[in-house]
């Protein structure tokens, strides 16, 4: 019912700061406002990991401990879209950033649409 399409990757010094959008569409019958849209990476080797959800509104928000602080999510229903805005990266930061939509709460709920990822590299 949904399609998410990620951008905004690419290569930034330690330190430096990325913006992530998740552009969604949304199919005939859904509504955009049921579903939690949550980020999550991989790293090549390890496990993908969540590292942030929204709820239907910006007053409902998880952020994993490893970017706590650092990692901002919001979200414009208006416009079917979905930012991570990233700051102070590190090279531990470096991973394919996924974005996800589930009709649980939390990020380790099923989440059932993906978007194709986008890179993020942060050099040291």
């Amino acid at each position: 019912q949904l399609q998410l399409v990620e951008s905004g990757g690419g290569l930034v010094h330690s330190g430096g700061s990325l913006n992530l959008s998740c552009a969604i569409t949304v199919t005939s019958g859904a509504t955009l406002t049921a579903w939690t849209i949550g980020w999550f990476r991989q790293a090549p080797g390890k496990e993908r990991e969540g590292i942030s959800c929204v709820g239907n509104s910006d007053s409902s928000i998880l952020y994993a401990d490893s970017v706590a602080g650092r990692f901002t999510i919001s979200r414009d229903n208006a416009k079917n879209m979905v930012y991570l805005q990233m700051n102070n990266l590190t090279p531990e930061d470096t991973a394919r950033y996924y974005c996800a939509a589930s009709l649980w709460w939390g990020l380790t709920v099923p989440y059932g649409s993906w978007g194709q990822g986008t890179q993020v590299t942060v050099s040291s």
